[in-house]
């Protein structure tokens, strides 16, 4: 009799769930909207007509004649663009190599530095290190430009004061020195990002963990290396991430420092200098813009980001997972 009377209750509950259940995937999908139509126009759209506009050749910014393949063909096999199109390619993992191995790096020392609650003022040297993050890259450019100018620059000049005058180079006008210069340049403005990204990582490792193996006897570098860095692994794979394509789409540093061109003489050309120049600017012979081919480069570019982070998706996220497990 009991039975009978609470099957109804229970049914009407279980009504009253599902109902509840979908008015809150509906309230999901309502808010969902508006960011899905803001990623749709700006960044999907965009994209799918820039692969769609590889495939053509015609003057100004929409070109109207179907090629194929001939975009691709002529940027791999022809010399005038050959050439141009590793070089900026080279250049930028070469860029994207010393943002990982000096930005990310002296990162993880401030970081791991200002976890330390002990430390005197570290409010204050969390703003000294961010700052430069929050100026214009443009005007970082432009300042360091001047910095490290050869005749009258401060950098080569404290050089001469501190009696390292034979260290003195013309920074940005030899070929060998202008990209690493500029990498590094630009991992100086930058390397607050990582250090606030790798500071949050630490501070949710838990203190008990580091004072246990430190009752063990432990070391300061033995709890940082065995036990700090492996659970900071997720956050160092998306650092890395975004490091990756960051640096791939980086412009306006070297647009700012080296010029359009990447000088000297193409040193310091990147695969987004060799788009604007290809498909914007015109490349040197070449006077006429081709967007084309420009939206040929740019899907090259897309490419390699997406292969990139397809191999952290399957053997970054994996490792993690194994972690966690």
């Amino acid at each position: 009799m009991a039975n009978s009377v609470l099957a109804p209750a229970r049914a009407s509950e279980q009504v009253e769930i599902t109902r509840w259940d979908v008015q809150r995937r509906r309230t999901w999908v309502l808010f969902l909207i508006p960011a899905l139509l803001i990623y749709t126009i700006f960044m999907a759209f965009p994209l799918f007509n820039s692969m769609r506009l590889s495939f053509y050749q015609g003057q100004g910014l929409t070109p109207d004649r179907y090629v194929g393949l001939e975009n691709y063909v002529t940027l791999f096999t022809n010399p005038l663009w050959r050439d141009r199109f590793f070089n900026a390619v080279g250049n930028t993992f070469v860029f994207f190599a010393i943002h990982m191995l000096v930005q990310n790096t002296l990162g993880l020392l401030f970081a791991t530095l200002l976890s330390n609650t002990r430390l005197f003022g570290r409010n204050v040297y969390r703003a000294i290190i961010f700052t430069p993050a929050t100026m214009s890259v443009l005007v970082t450019g432009f300042l360091w430009t001047l910095i490290l100018n050869p005749r009258w620059g401060m950098l080569n000049q404290v050089l001469e004061w501190i009696g390292l005058g034979a260290l003195a180079r013309p920074w940005l006008g030899d070929a060998n020195l202008a990209l690493p210069t500029i990498s590094l340049v630009s991992s100086w403005q930058w390397v607050g990002l990582p250090t606030m990204m790798f500071l949050a990582g630490l501070l949710t490792i838990s203190d008990e963990l580091s004072e246990a193996a430190r009752v063990d006897g432990a070391s300061a570098w033995q709890i940082f290396w065995r036990i700090k860095l492996p659970l900071l692994r997720p956050t160092i794979g998306i650092v890395s991430v975004l490091t990756f394509i960051g640096n791939f789409n980086a412009f306006d540093v070297i647009f700012a420092m080296a010029g359009a061109r990447g000088e000297p003489a193409y040193a310091t050309d990147l695969l987004a200098t060799f788009f604007y120049r290809t498909a914007i600017a015109g490349e040197h012979p070449v006077a006429q813009p081709n967007m084309g081919l420009g939206a040929a480069v740019a899907t090259c570019t897309f490419l390699i980001l997406l292969t990139g982070v397809s191999l952290w998706l399957r053997f970054g996220r994996g490792g993690e997972e194994t972690l966690a497990g």
